[in-house]
């Protein structure tokens, strides 16, 4: 087993400490907090604001709320304030938190390895339609989130959440968020290995735990032994992918320090072959590593990427082993080039027991509570208990018998839920935007919905798998920087001088074993209504000029500027 510290409070480093303060690393003996989100933490574990919201703010209201819990320790509990209707992109970095602030809430669900039940899902749908104003978003790390949501109601979501074994216990902060996982865990023909009890363990160990309630930032991790890499391992700050060893057979290899955002980094390899049962060790020391090490003093610094290129990853290797394993792991493979483009399992697939499980798409993650319980009681209706979401902003109907496939597929399509998507549907992802982001400058949702129904309509003979990422600020949420075509929102100057919304456009970017970051070409910035016309034109190019079987990245690196223009 590993070295793990005391379950209820961090051990303290028997360091001496210094007088230089360093980056605030508590393991050099700096525990002074440096900047406001230290002093909260510290003032306050995040995980306690839970009480004061059952048993103060709920029943006085939003003013009642301390600031430090509004815009800090609440996201423990996966809460954020949604930004006021009606302010304009422009205004997102002048206005004042408080200015910004809308008496509602977004709340994010928590779904770990995106698993969920029939029963769970119509849950969350009725949920949706009585307390969110309808809105229920899949996100790309396998959550749903709500807006509109009142502090008066939040405990009864908690209530109606946890009674079908879901929660928002560190859906957001500084903590072990999301554990992704492959959708088709346990299930695949192909899989490698199932990280489904790796999973489990490691959410009972480490979710809610005071241990790990106090990290630097967030920490994002994913587990999968899908050969499709279907987690986007390589922008997790954890992740497990599965291998083949050729000694000791299937198991996961292990890479640290991935992540977007202002300063992205692909995660690198430490070499080492990690068996199922001792994931959930690997992983506390990781995370441990993190909450010791990690740079407190630099909000912009404190991820783990920021470590992890400083130390090496012979280095992170080495204190892993020594100073949290307590031992040494196995050297290990890399994983095997995925054979397919697509990672999102949308379609009809078999599954190893003879059923089969069907993926579909909706439009750029965007459903409602409505279309969520119709989903639910479709999957009921045709034999299956089972669905999952996908870090692709798709869901799954699983164990579906062969004899009820066509009709699912049927009933899914009616509900504007396509299975077999073109390659704009399928590949086109926006985060949540200006709606309801409070750091957001441009639309997302809105267009790319719109922008995917223009090229269905223009460009209907393209039949390449190609991804298309809208974010409505340069954090990334939507992962521009490793999309065929990211575009990240800013505000522009039209052809009359005027500033309206629009992106500057990254190309060529990709995730797989050929993961690297999309090309920016200088000055190319493009206008919220320009967008289609100028997809369509690279599109068109990329169609006159590539080679037999070249993907769109690969062209793109190697395009003329005057191409992509």
């Amino acid at each position: 087993m590993a070295a793990t510290p005391d379950r209820t409070v961090p051990a303290a480093p028997r360091r001496r400490t210094g007088r230089h303060r360093g980056e605030g690393q508590w393991a050099a003996g700096h525990f002074t907090p440096l900047n406001g989100n230290e002093q909260f933490k510290k003032d306050d574990d995040g995980l306690n604001v839970r009480t004061r919201i059952e048993t103060i703010y709920s029943k006085r209201g939003f003013d009642s709320i301390d600031p430090n819990d509004l815009r800090g320790r609440m996201r423990w509990w996966g809460l954020y304030t949604q930004r006021k209707p009606g302010i304009d992109g422009g205004k997102t970095a002048v206005l004042a938190p408080e200015e910004l602030d809308d008496e509602h809430f977004m709340l994010r669900v928590r779904i770990d390895g995106g698993r969920l039940t029939t029963d769970q899902l119509r849950v969350v749908g009725e949920i949706s339609q009585e307390f969110a104003r309808g809105t229920a978003d899949i996100t790309d790390r396998q959550n749903i989130q709500y807006h509109w949501i009142r502090i008066e109601d939040v405990p009864e979501i908690w209530r109606r959440l946890e009674a079908v074994g879901l929660s928002t216990t560190e859906a957001c902060g500084d903590t072990p968020r999301v554990i992704l996982g492959s959708p088709v865990a346990g299930i695949a023909e192909d899989e490698i290995i199932d990280g489904t009890p790796a999973v489990e363990e490691i959410h009972r160990r480490v979710i809610g735990n005071p241990a790990f309630s106090n990290l630097p930032r967030k920490f994002k991790s994913a587990i999968s032994g899908s050969p499709l890499l279907d987690v986007a391992h390589e922008i997790n700050d954890v992740a497990f992918v599965g291998v083949r060893h050729p000694e000791y057979g299937p198991g996961f290899d292990l890479w640290v320090g991935g992540g977007l955002s202002t300063n992205p980094k692909i995660g690198q390899r430490l070499g080492a072959w990690v068996p199922l049962e001792d994931v959930p060790d690997v992983f506390e020391g990781v995370i441990s590593i993190f909450r010791d090490y990690g740079y407190r003093r630099l909000r912009n610094r404190a991820r783990l990427k920021f470590l992890v290129a400083d130390w090496g990853v012979e280095k992170f290797r080495r204190v892993l082993e020594d100073e949290y394993l307590l031992r040494k792991l196995a050297d290990g493979p890399a994983p095997e080039q995925p054979v397919q483009r697509w990672r999102d399992h949308v379609g009809v697939h078999r599954q190893r027991d003879g059923r089969y499980y069907v993926g579909f798409a909706p439009r750029v993650g965007r459903v409602d509570g409505t279309v969520l319980t119709k989903i639910a009681d479709l999957a009921a209706a045709h034999g299956s208990g089972r669905l999952r979401t996908t870090v692709e902003q798709k869901m799954i109907v699983l164990d579906v018998a062969e004899d009820q496939v066509e009709s699912l597929v049927e009933g899914l399509e009616s509900l504007d839920l396509t299975v077999r998507p073109s390659p704009f549907r399928r590949g086109t992802m926006a985060c949540t935007g200006i709606e309801f982001c409070k750091l957001a400058i441009v639309e997302t949702k809105a267009r790319g919905a719109s922008l995917i129904d223009e090229l269905e309509r223009r460009v209907p003979d393209f039949d390449e798998p190609l991804t298309i990422n809208i974010n409505g600020c340069p954090n990334a949420c939507a992962r521009i920087q490793v999309a065929d075509i990211g575009l990240k929102g800013q505000l522009v100057l039209d052809e009359n001088g005027d500033q309206v919304e629009g992106y500057q456009v990254h190309l060529g970017g990709a995730l797989g074993l050929q993961a690297g970051f999309g090309r920016k070409v200088r000055g190319l910035k493009v206008t919220a209504a320009e967008l289609p016309d100028y997809v369509e034109r690279v599109l068109r190019r990329y169609q006159a000029e590539r080679e037999d079987g070249e993907r769109f990245a690969t062209w793109a690196a190697r395009a003329s500027e005057e191409a992509l223009s």
